[in-house]
């Protein structure tokens, strides 16, 4: 769409979004409030005048948006609105934090400076400059977390107006929303925006995946409107009966959701049974809305069977975003699934806006906050920042989309964890000491040790040893960022004593060879060994597992070129040698990179195993040079989130010789000569060789997995379309190891 509006209509409309902004905002503002607001308004626009977006748009229709999205959809006060209108106005204009804070006092300069992005960062070979930001948004916790609320609203504007951006921004932005924005956004009870913004990802990250679910969910249409309606029909002349106010609402199961769940389950879009949910919102006193929720349950598992594996009671233990809500799925008109939720109108309101109407109820509530509290515990590693900052942002991912589990203390406290929590986070969870000298734990009575994973309604007391100290093994089955974050900090008190040691072993070892120790010997060495930092570097030396035969050989092979030039990152130098259009041919199975084409060394992932035609991207690593990865492989989001200046574009060209490994699944209806069918299949017709064939029935019902050696994906395509037309096979779809 282009954009054409003259400077007086521009104006009018700037002035039409400003009062917009006002009108339905969640709170109520007083003249006061008007007046700040109006003022942080008059120099967002001042600022940005000469500034356009992407579309040709005035630029401060982007500032209105995203206070309009905090007003509206969020439900933030004065402060955060005024912060959202000047929110790009210190990194993108002449103003200051200091200006801000004069004009609007310390509050606003605060929020404003948390929005305000890292714009460089010192010189460091693997510093990823988004991983800073996220690691600075992040800490910010610590202080308000309105910041991170405002940037989420900010996310979530860029996201819906993204269609002009390049595709390899639309890619990297996508990628960070996913990584994220959209967990956070979840954490922070923000449904309805973590939905949009995972939708919105998806369009960008998998276009061809968005497209073909969204025409599916609009054919289906219709038909599930008509199911909703016929569904609440049956159950409204009980609910009137029995005096209820009550709304009652269908509720499509998100494009993203249905991705994520064809995926996780192997299935089609047809075979997902759940696509939508009923929703059921009644009015009710706080004293009542629990006697009332299970009164509704009544009334529906009196009309429609429930599923008594899915019944879901975060009213009795509300889960530790503050969300409450009953939900049950129960057998249907025409034999199908719906799940129902059932929710007060106050209930409604804080899964819909999650953080400010969960501080709009608190006063009434006896309830300690379930948001204060995860607060309370983030704070702990937040203030420990690992060094690293992609490290720091993973490990707080962890906290982000973990279902929990509710755990009883021995005085019967009870306690959220995530899923897969072991006995040893829950030691960390009570004490960051009792963690640290935690030895083993009694669940239920019974001793287990401490990796003993543990399960909703578990009793656990933990017995500790004074003697007990952390070691890396730790690591492996601890799931909560608190336990990971103190546990390294403890091994890394450990590692630096050794390491101290390790540099004055290593400066007096180079010394005999003639070397001096400097900072360009120890990021060779550091890249020799594929190290990650210069402390493991020390450590290795101080515990002798690189001894004096291994830096001998670092020194004979230190000018090795091809060290030196992956060690900075692929430079695209002249002397690449550049495929000429009419080198290819049959003869080639050539995958090229950049815009140029040009022909690189590289590695297949483990991780997604590409073959020729998928479509992947390349990522130069540290010591490993350039890996390639499909572009849906289960890694992509992450590195495209945090690595963008790493990904360089590849694409296949022609590929008829080398043979690549893939893992085929097969299900379906077990008979007599089955496997003989499939093995035929493969060897007579394909020329394809079979690497592995495993196959096992049960009760006339078999599931089979086959490794084979193809030579392209349209090979294996045809491969998959020949093995589904043997009798009986229901599906074959290709997986990858994770």
């Amino acid at each position: 769409m282009i954009y054409n509006l003259s400077i007086e209509e521009e104006n009018k409309e700037i002035a039409r979004r400003y009062k917009d902004l006002l009108k339905g905002a969640y709170q109520t503002f007083t003249d006061e409030d008007k007046k700040e607001i109006r003022k942080a308004f008059d120099i967002a626009v001042e600022a940005h005048s000469t500034q356009r977006r992407k579309t040709g748009e005035p630029y401060i229709y982007h500032p209105i948006a995203v206070a309009k999205i905090v007003a509206y959809e969020i439900g933030l006060d004065t402060t955060s609105i005024i912060s959202a209108l000047l929110h790009d106005v210190v990194e993108d204009t002449d103003y200051t934090i200091e200006d801000i804070e004069r004009l609007f006092g310390e509050n606003v300069a605060r929020i404003v400076s948390g929005l305000t992005k890292i714009s460089h960062l010192k010189k460091d070979q693997d510093a990823s400059v988004q991983a800073e930001n996220f690691r600075k948004m992040l800490l910010t916790l610590n202080d308000d977390v309105r910041v991170i609320l405002i940037k989420i609203a900010d996310r979530l504007h860029n996201m819906q107006t993204m269609d002009v951006m390049p595709p390899d921004k639309q890619v990297k932005i996508s990628s960070e929303t996913l990584y994220i924005y959209a967990p956070l956004a979840h954490r922070l009870g923000l449904y309805n925006i973590k939905t949009e913004l995972e939708n919105l990802g998806l369009k960008y990250t998998e276009p061809d995946v968005y497209n073909d679910i969204a025409k599916k969910i609009t054919q289906s249409k219709d038909e599930q409107d008509k199911y909703i309606e016929s569904f609440s029909n049956i159950i409204r002349e009980s609910l009137d009966q029995e005096g209820f106010n009550y709304n009652i609402k269908g509720r499509r199961k998100s494009i993203y959701s249905i991705r994520r769940k064809m995926l996780s389950q192997g299935v089609s879009y047809e075979e997902i049974y759940d696509k939508f949910a009923i929703r059921i919102i009644y009015k009710s006193t706080l004293h009542t809305e629990k006697f009332d929720a299970w009164k509704i349950y009544s009334i529906v598992t009196d009309h429609f069977r429930p599923n008594p594996s899915r019944l879901r009671d975060w009213i009795s233990q509300p889960k530790s975003t503050g969300y409450e809500s009953l939900h049950i799925t129960v057998m249907g008109p025409l034999g199908k699934w719906v799940e129902v939720q059932i929710r007060s109108e106050r209930m409604d309101e804080i899964a819909e806006k999650g953080y400010a109407a969960h501080y709009r109820y608190k006063n009434q509530s006896e309830k300690e906050s379930g948001l204060d509290d995860w607060l309370n515990k983030i704070k702990e590693t937040l203030e420990n920042p690992d060094s690293n900052a992609i490290d720091f942002v993973e490990d707080f991912k962890l906290n982000l989309y973990a279902k929990e589990i509710f755990v009883f203390t021995p005085n019967g406290d009870l306690k959220a964890l995530p899923k897969n929590a072991t006995a040893l986070d829950f030691a960390f969870a009570i004490h960051t000491q009792v963690g640290m000298n935690c030895r083993g734990a009694k669940v239920n009575g019974k001793l287990k040790p401490i990796s003993h994973e543990l399960k909703s309604g578990d009793q656990v007391e933990i017995i500790t040893s004074k003697n007990q100290k952390p070691n890396v093994g730790w690591l492996d089955f601890v799931v909560t960022a608190r336990a990971r974050t103190r546990i390294k900090n403890a091994l890394k008190e450990d590692q630096k004593i050794i390491a101290d040691e390790g540099k004055e072993i290593l400066t007096r070892k180079l010394r005999h060879l003639k070397i001096t120790l400097n900072e360009k010997i120890i990021n060779e060495l550091v890249s020799y060994f594929k190290l990650r930092t210069s402390l493991d570097l020390f450590y290795r030396v101080g515990t002798g597992s690189i001894d004096n035969n291994q830096l001998k050989d670092f020194i004979s092979k230190r000018n090795n070129a091809f060290v030196n030039f992956f060690k900075n990152r692929i430079k695209r130098s002249s002397n690449l040698e550049v495929i000429e259009k009419d080198e290819i041919s049959d003869k080639y199975d050539l995958l090229v990179f950049g815009k140029e084409e040009e022909r690189l060394d590289y590695k297949m992932s483990q991780c997604c195993n590409p073959i020729p035609g998928d479509k992947v991207f390349g990522f130069v690593t540290i010591n490993d040079g350039i890996k390639v990865h499909k572009k849906d492989c289960p890694n992509a989001i992450s590195l495209q989130a945090n690595y963008a200046y790493r990904i360089i574009s590849a694409k296949w060209i022609d590929s008829t010789k080398q043979d690549f490994k893939a893992i085929l699944k097969i299900y379906g209806e077990d008979h007599v000569g089955l496997v003989n069918e499939i093995t035929q299949i493969i060897s007579k017709n394909m020329s394809v060789n079979i690497l592995s064939l495993n196959i096992s029935g049960n009760d006339g019902i078999f599931e089979g997995r086959i490794t084979v050696s193809v030579k392209n994906q349209d090979q294996l395509q045809k491969l998959s379309d020949s093995i589904k037309k043997i009798d009986g096979i229901e599906t074959v779809e290709r997986i990858y190891k994770h």
